[in-house]
């Protein structure tokens, strides 16, 4: 994957924790940050309107994002020794959502433009602005956190951060295509997309590991990230195409842009799937994929298998299911109503930073969480001791195969 930097989005960022007086002042005529006179280091000491966009992040939608200007203004102009700097902003709806004691984090952009981030609290979009900006969270109760982000230093994107880039509404979509590769795509696939199950086997026999059993924690997210360059290379060339055609009428346009949507959703899910499956068979456990157990439920992975599952005298404690979701959000509750034999879930996904309310609740509903470990960073020490990495559920599956 070609480098990324944050510094190609960023130039410096600024967060601080609402309170109760600017919570309450969001929501009213006043329309100002205010106790905020440390932006200076990042805005300037003059008066400056900036196109900006203010996105409210919470765990119940993907993201509440308003277009405004943003004035950076010093209140006390006129006085001879004192100063209060605030942020003006147009009536917002994304801002209506906030709360006291929710995340406000402001980032001054390469395009010179702002972007004002409120997170929920103890959300994991909370998290994942936290780990993305490497924030001082004991620091924020106190006072503002506030760093220049260096150009092209230690702030280099990995697949964990674009994922965050995705979810909190940032447009990566440059750093996720390679020129390179399209041709060969072209020529393998002249009709267009194939299904998703070709189009994993292809991302794997043309990435730089075709083996992932000395590795399967590293190896899903190589093969992941792989997959998601050649699937954007290969997109923005059939965007380009299609658009270059012309739309018939409107309807035309709106069920081209849905289907694009839908595509996207639903592919990084399947492949997801598919590179587990792969990894799996790598390993030589046994397992049985997409079975139907009770009320149609059909659990991604059975181990050792389905004729096991359904042998009642097959031990159950030697019973294991796992789902693969490559984000949880809340729809992690749908895996403790499948597989019924088996008493303890487990759940590997990819989304990083879940936030600690959740993850004890996982714990109360005898979920295992199950993460590449390279995601464990995201993480607080807490949650670590409790996740499983890749390596450690495929050595217990394999007890049982």
């Amino acid at each position: 994957m070609k480098k990324g930097f944050l510094s190609d989005y960023f130039e410096a960022v600024a967060a601080k924790r609402l309170s109760d007086v600017e919570a309450d002042a969001l929501k009213s005529n006043q329309h100002e940050f205010n106790g905020i006179s440390e932006f200076k280091e990042i805005l300037g000491t003059t008066k400056k309107t900036f196109d900006s966009s203010l996105i409210y992040l919470s765990d119940e939608d993907d993201f509440v994002k308003s277009s405004c200007n943003l004035t950076w203004y010093d209140a006390r102009e006129n006085h001879p020794t004192r100063t209060e700097y605030r942020l003006y902003y147009q009536s917002a709806f994304s801002l209506e959502y906030a709360e006291a004691g929710d995340l406000l984090v402001l980032c001054k952009c390469k395009t010179d433009n702002l972007v004002v981030f409120i997170a929920e609290n103890g959300s994991t979009k909370e998290s994942q602005l936290v780990w993305l900006f490497n924030l001082n969270t004991e620091k924020l109760f106190q006072k503002l956190d506030i760093k220049q982000i260096e150009e092209n230093s230690k702030s280099e994107l990995s697949y964990l951060s674009n994922l965050i880039l995705e979810e909190i509404g940032i447009d990566i979509s440059d750093n996720l295509v390679e020129d390179k590769y399209l041709e060969t795509i072209k020529q393998q696939f002249p009709k267009g997309f194939p299904t998703t199950r070709i189009f994993s086997a292809f991302a794997r026999k043309s990435s730089m590991v075709q083996d992932s059993s000395s590795d399967p924690d590293n190896t899903i997210i190589h093969w992941m990230e792989h997959e998601e360059i050649l699937f954007r290379t290969f997109e923005k060339f059939l965007l380009e195409e299609k658009i270059s055609r012309r739309f018939s009428d409107v309807e035309d346009f709106i069920s081209f842009s849905l289907s694009v949507q839908n595509r996207r959703k639903s592919r990084a899910g399947k492949a997801f799937e598919n590179h587990m499956f792969q990894i799996f068979m790598d390993s030589k456990v046994r397992f049985s994929f997409n079975q139907k157990t009770e009320l149609k439920s059909r659990p991604d992975f059975i181990f050792p298998g389905i004729k096991e599952y359904f042998d009642s005298a097959y031990p159950v404690d030697s019973l294991y299911m796992l789902a693969a979701k490559k984000s949880c959000k809340d729809r992690w509750r749908q895996v403790l109503a499948e597989a019924h034999r088996i008493p303890r879930k487990h759940l590997i996904t990819l989304e990083p930073g879940i936030s600690q309310d959740q993850t004890d609740e996982m714990i109360s509903k005898n979920l295992q969480l199950v993460l590449p470990k390279g995601i464990f960073p995201s993480y607080t020490g807490k949650q670590q001791s409790y996740l499983m990495t890749l390596g450690n559920f495929i050595g217990l599956v394999k007890s049982v195969s």
